[in-house]
This record gives structure tokens, sequence and C-alpha cells, in this order.
């Protein structure tokens, strides 16, 4: 009779085994380990991700609070300030000032006008009534600094003379009305002096929508004429400028005596 005897494993492989049951459960493939310190990166990593998704957040806070602002400023502006100006835009002034040449005698002179100021359109209108010393003619006058052109109405001739705006002369808008609101208190400015400029009409103007809708509204219907500067010479008399009317106003701190000949 032959005996069949069964092998027994190595003690040596019985602790492996053991191992791998107890990782595997049964007979299933074992767990992967990972490297100590992995499980500590994933916190960090979704903490700094946080932290830029905050800082983006104020960001755009801050923009939208800075915006806020801005619009803010710009409606007190337009709203509380800008609407108050037509108010205070429409002044009658009077001025005193001496004439050597024409009234040498007579002391101080004395001169009115109406000025309207529109700031936000950039132009002035001034209106001079008949003045009460005799010599001057009565007048409606422009000055647009948008198209840098001034135009007067001669009211006694009732004709038009345009010519390019002389800034060193007509304060602008905002300046005048400056002016115009310091010395408010006050019915008449400082005294003051008269300086003159002496044009020449030139051509006669067709096309009166080129001239800005502030001059046309103004010289619409009639007889509109360019003018040209003479170069500065001593102030001419009376006997000397048959030919020519005086339109005197002020929109500066001295009176402008604007002499307009025909060309001869």
């Amino acid at each position: 009779m032959v005996k069949i005897g069964v092998q027994q494993p190595p003690a040596a492989l019985k602790p492996e085994q053991e191992k791998e049951k107890a990782a595997g459960g049964d007979g299933a493939p074992g767990a992967v380990l990972l490297p100590p310190g992995t499980e500590e990166q994933a916190p960090a990593v979704q903490s700094r991700r946080s932290s830029l998704s905050g800082v983006c957040y104020l960001t755009m806070g801050l923009l939208v609070l800075l915006l806020g602002l801005v619009f803010a400023s710009m409606y007190v502006y337009r709203y509380f300030f800008i609407t108050q100006l037509p108010r205070e835009s429409v002044f009658h002034c009077g001025v005193l000032y001496e004439d050597s040449l024409y009234s040498p005698f007579n002391g101080q002179l004395e001169l009115h006008e109406d000025v309207k100021i529109y700031i936000e359109e950039n132009y002035e209108q001034i209106n001079v009534p008949v003045p009460q010393f005799g010599g001057s003619d009565p007048a409606d006058i422009i000055h647009d600094f948008q198209r840098g052109l001034t135009a007067y109405h001669d009211i006694t001739l009732d004709k038009c003379y345009v010519i390019e705006l002389n800034t060193t002369i007509v304060m602008p808008p905002r300046n005048l009305w400056e002016l115009l609101v310091n010395v408010k208190k006050g019915t008449y400015l400082p005294q003051t002096y008269i300086i003159q400029e002496e044009m020449i009409a030139t051509e006669h103007v067709h096309d009166m929508e080129q001239l800005g809708s502030f001059i046309y509204r103004l010289c619409s219907g009639k007889e509109t004429y360019r003018l040209k500067r003479r170069s500065a010479r001593r102030r001419i008399s009376r006997r000397e400028a048959g030919n020519c009317h005086r339109i005197r106003h002020f929109e500066n701190t001295f009176v402008v005596e604007t002499v307009i000949c025909k060309k001869s």
C-alpha cells in the first residue's frame, strides 16, 4: 500500500499571505498606498484657491464702488450745480469809465448792458441798449467759443458783422461768469478804462448756416458781412471816422469800443 501525503507550505510564506489577505480582504486586490504627505497637500491647494477667489471678489467690489462714486459725482455736478447756473447766468451790468478822447471834460461815463452766459453751450450773448452819452450804436453781440466767431448786430443799421473771436479781449464764459458773480453785490464794476479796435467790412456772407446755430438765429434775414481787423494804431476821432459806426461793450474788466468802417 502506498501512502500519499500533502506537503504543507513553508512557514515563511504564511506571514506574506496573511498580509495580502489583511490588505485585500476576501481575495480582492489590495489598496494603493500613497506616499506620506500627499493627503496633507490637498487642503493647502484648496485654501490657496479660495484666497485667490477672495482677492478677485474684493477687486471687483472696489471697482464697482469706484464707478458708483464717479457716477454719483457726475450726477451731483449736473443736477445740483449746472442746473443752478441759468438762474445766475443773466446779468444786468453797469460800468463807469473815463474817455479822454471823446469826453475829456465830462468826467466818468456810464455803460450798461445785459449779459447772458451759456456755460454748457460755450457762448455769450450781450445786449447793449442805446447809450446815454451818444456816439455809440445799440447792438446785440454773440461770442461763440465753439465756432471761434463773434457776431455784431448793429441795431441802428440792422446789419450783422462777423469776425474771428478775439480771445485776448473776450473772457471765456466760465471766467466771465465768475467775474460777474464776484461783483454782483455792487451795481457797477470797478472804474476802468476803454480800448479801441477798428475793423473794415469786406465780403458779403451768403451761407449763414456755416456760422453756427447761435449766430444764425441772430443774423438770419439780415445783411451780413465779414470783418477784417486793421493794424493797431492810435484811436481815430469822430471827424476821421465819417463812414464808421461804433459799438461800446464790455466782456472783460475794461470797455471795448468796436469801430466798424465801410471798405473804401
